[in-house]
């Protein structure tokens, strides 16, 4: 009996008849190489970060290209809105895809969409759950025709498009924004209290939505091509006769939760792209963040880790990840910081004697790492294992081996790239 085999596509376990299907996509001047993505021969590191602080919260964030051959992510962060809410906050994270124009764009503007519409407005003090959630929904629905109408005017119509997932914060309540599959989670009283729902096209309403518009869900993309349900942008997707915006193969409506705020019980807040959601799990992202934060209270650093275990476990994506900060959060603990020591030293020691014990010769840098793996190591950071201390051993092993090959990252943790067969 014959048997179908599979292959991985973009990180997804398919046959070869549905790859077959991508025939159709190509014919549609949908090219191989835009749904496949393309990377660089070794990832771009170097972080952008900012931190900042105002009405009882503390933040930081970083974001990374990685290996990735343009950097698509943007993100907002604002503490005091304009209209009578000094005590309101504002933090998002856009993944773009196709191209960085909407995201953005979105970073620039939707905030503003969102609090100047009359659904959020009030006519006396301050915004009740419902006017906000009515807003937020408005305000992303405008943005997406404003831009709409902008790509029409240019020579030319913008392809791009981008996922959104943010919190706004009030003095009461704490309202997730979600379009797309960037995911925003809650730590509260030391475990996962609250996090987004991913917009995937195999989602049974999803799938339902872009069938009723005349759209199909093959290898777990729209019509074989977006990985994406919902996103702001992407309006090739978006001009199906006879359907409401909501409607689309593509929708640009989010999903939005109130949740009260805690004093006594919240933590802090994880705003990330897929990039991040990619490699690690809720349970494990939040384990790990607490982690962090009781060895340092420097919010960037704990980002900048965040975003290099991923590249090191083996996110191929751009990276965005945003930390917010409740004043009852986890606080640097003397014991954590002298475990945390006690363990880098080890790493150190360990190091140093598989490099003596190779004897002729330096073993290269995936020996070292192979053979780390394979032994029990007390105290790694939950969540972040082996990978999160990856910088200690690259240290370790270049400064005893000076003449060693620069191009470490893409030995250890090339993407794959290789192209499925049709």
């Amino acid at each position: 009996m014959s048997q179908v085999s599979s292959v991985c596509f973009q990180g997804v376990y398919v046959s070869r008849l549905e790859l077959l299907g991508l025939k159709s996509v190509c014919s549609q001047e949908l090219k191989l190489q835009d749904i496949m993505g393309a990377f660089l021969d070794k990832p771009k590191m170097e972080k952008h970060n900012a931190q900042g602080q105002g009405n009882g919260l503390r933040y930081g964030l970083s974001s990374m290209q990685g290996w990735r051959v343009e950097m698509e992510d943007a993100h907002t962060a604002v503490i005091g809105l304009p209209s009578g809410l000094d005590g309101w906050s504002f933090f998002a994270v856009y993944d773009g895809h196709a191209g960085s124009q909407v995201a953005k764009y979105c970073c620039e503007h939707l905030l503003d969409h969102i609090t100047n519409n009359q659904d959020f407005k009030s006519s006396e003090g301050p915004p009740s759950v419902e006017n906000v959630k009515n807003g937020i929904r408005t305000g992303f629905l405008q943005i997406d025709e404003h831009m709409r109408i902008i790509s029409e005017k240019k020579h030319g119509a913008d392809r791009s498009g981008s996922t959104a997932v943010g919190v706004l914060i009030s003095p009461q309540h704490t309202y997730f924004i979600n379009c797309g599959d960037s995911r925003g989670l809650l730590c509260r009283n030391r475990k996962v209290h609250f996090f987004t729902q991913d917009h995937k096209p195999n989602n049974p309403l999803e799938k339902e939505r872009i069938q009723n518009a005349g759209g199909s869900v093959m290898i777990q993309r729209v019509n074989g091509s977006l990985a994406v349900s919902r996103a702001l942008g992407d309006f090739d997707y978006k001009c199906v006769h006879g359907k409401g915006p909501t409607e689309q193969l593509v929708s640009p409506e989010p999903e939005v939760y109130e949740i009260e705020r805690s004093e006594k019980d919240d933590q802090f807040i994880i705003l990330a792209c897929d990039g991040i959601w990619d490699v690690m799990g809720n349970e494990e992202l939040c384990d790990f963040v607490r982690s962090r934060l009781e060895v340092t209270d420097d919010l960037e650093k704990v980002c900048n880790e965040v975003v290099d275990t991923c590249l090191y476990k083996g996110s191929r994506d751009n990276m965005s990840v945003i930390l917010i900060c409740f004043p009852n959060a986890p606080r640097v603990s003397p014991e954590a910081v002298k475990k945390e020591t006690e363990l880098d030293k080890y790493l150190e020691s360990r190091v140093e004697e598989i490099i003596k014990k190779q004897g002729e010769g330096v073993p290269d840098l995936v020996h070292v790492m192979r053979t780390l793996a394979t032994e029990t190591i007390p105290n790694l950071p939950p969540g972040g294992d082996l990978a999160s201390k990856r910088s200690i051993i690259e240290a370790v092993y270049n400064r005893l081996n000076p003449f060693r090959n620069d191009d470490t990252v893409s030995t250890v943790f090339p993407p794959t790239t290789s192209s499925p067969p049709l």
